[in-house]
């Protein structure tokens, strides 16, 4: 089969949640034996010759905004024929390891410039979807995000992650209306919804009458990087100490973007309140310019304006094969998030035997099992008696890790390929 996936998130610089559901689907399905198709809204430039060159230099730097918006929504709307797709040659002579798991082995590159920023224009003005087009197209074009976006010839299916801009609305900065709609078409149109946890897939058919025949749980993946997989424990704790100076098992972890639903002020003050002499390190990606998302949390460990007397060290992006070596060095890791769709820190952590204080609400508790302590993400103090409870027992420590181990392998690569094949194969025939 020919598989067509989206490039939306996987052209966001530093990555996101849905950048890593995106090429762990496309190494998925490509490793199962299908052809796997990208389909980007990069410009690659007018000449052949250069395209794969351009394209290159572009992948990564993110979409625009603002004025350049309304420029290509009025290109659109002026002529209503879908938008042709454009080859990007993939040959030897741009080297592409430098982008590792971030980059799928497409057998096919397609794009159409600005294809990402006309469509969000297009359907804000028009309340109409953008259609694409390529010869030959492939027999499904998987869109991993909500996206107004389709492909003439295909079947058409949608990830919806999560419903977090309308369930928790105060706790992230979509245009609600705007976002409401697009739900609302996409689950009228398209051939099949894909989601990630069965919270997520009950939140579709309760907030939007969805035909539950229409709407699939697949969970997903989070594949390790063969470095990691084949370093042993002692490397990871070794390169940890020596280049952050953190001692094995001898710390507490956040990582995850910095918005609201995240629950970092929360954790801040479950740590201090636990009074563990063990540090805590905040690993922030990405920051969604929400002022209240890190609560009291500022630079250089400072709380609430002023210098507390056990660290809390805080880090920037790091690359995904340090992140995960932080992970596995970690005495837990502590993401007692509001709300998520699946919750890839919970599963990251446990594929490499690192407890969880988890929340006991939406998906988390379907990915954490037995591999973690759930609690209520609105109570500090239940939060607070978790990282006591870690902090003074191993016993309990090695017991999570254990059932950590058994439970992420429920979420294999192997198996998500298995659930999207079951559902491709459901798919009604091709259409126009």
């Amino acid at each position: 089969m020919r598989i067509g996936v989206d490039g939306y998130n996987l052209a966001i610089p530093n990555g996101t949640g849905v950048a890593t559901y995106g090429a762990s689907l496309a190494h998925a399905m490509r490793d199962a034996g299908n052809d796997m198709v990208g389909v980007f809204g990069i410009d690659p430039g007018p000449r052949a010759d250069m395209r794969e060159t351009l394209f290159f230099e572009q992948f990564g730097r993110g979409h625009n905004r603002g004025n350049v918006v309304r420029r290509a929504a009025a290109s659109v709307i002026a002529h209503h024929t879908a938008r042709p797709l454009i080859p990007v040659p993939l040959t030897e002579y741009v080297d592409k390891r430098g982008f590792g798991t971030r980059w799928p082995d497409f057998a096919e590159l397609w794009t159409s410039p600005l294809l990402f920023e006309a469509a969000w224009g297009r359907f804000q003005v028009m309340r109409r979807f953008t259609t694409v087009k390529m010869p030959n197209p492939p027999e499904v074009m998987h869109w991993t995000y909500p996206v107004p976006v389709r492909m003439a010839g295909s079947r058409n299916v949608y990830t919806m992650h999560d419903l977090v801009p309308l369930k928790l609305p105060h706790t992230t900065l979509d245009n609600k209306g705007y976002y409401h709609r697009l739900i609302r078409q996409l689950v009228a149109g398209a051939d099949q919804i894909a989601t990630v946890s069965e919270a997520s897939r009950n939140d579709i058919l309760a907030m939007f009458g969805a035909d539950p025949d229409k709407v699939t749980n697949c969970y997903q993946a989070s594949p390790l990087p063969a470095s990691v997989i084949e370093a042993s424990e002692a490397d990871d704790h070794a390169m940890i100490e020596s280049v952050f100076g953190l001692p094995p098992r001898g710390f507490y972890l956040f990582f995850g973007a910095s918005d609201p639903k995240k629950n970092i002020g929360r954790i801040v003050d479950a740590y201090l309140a636990s009074q563990s002499q063990r540090p805590l390190v905040v690993v922030s990606s990405r920051d969604w310019g929400m002022s209240e998302a890190g609560g009291g949390l500022g630079k250089d460990g400072m709380v609430y304006g002023r210098k507390v007397d056990r660290p809390i060290v805080q880090l920037q992006y790091l690359p995904r094969e340090t992140l995960f070596r932080l992970i596995r060095s970690a005495r837990a890791v502590l993401f007692p998030s509001l709300y998520e769709g699946f919750g890839l820190p919970a599963l990251e952590a446990i594929q490499l035997g690192t407890p969880v204080i988890s929340s006991n609400t939406s998906s988390l508790p379907e990915v954490v099992g037995e591999g973690g302590l759930l609690v209520d993400p609105y109570d500090t103090a239940a939060i607070t008696r978790a990282v006591q409870q870690i902090d003074q027992d191993d016993a309990l420590v090695a017991r999570l890790s254990a059932a950590g181990l058994v439970q992420a392998r429920k979420f294999t690569s192997d198996l998500f390929a298995q659930r999207l094949a079951a559902m491709y194969a459901g798919l009604p025939a091709r259409g126009a």
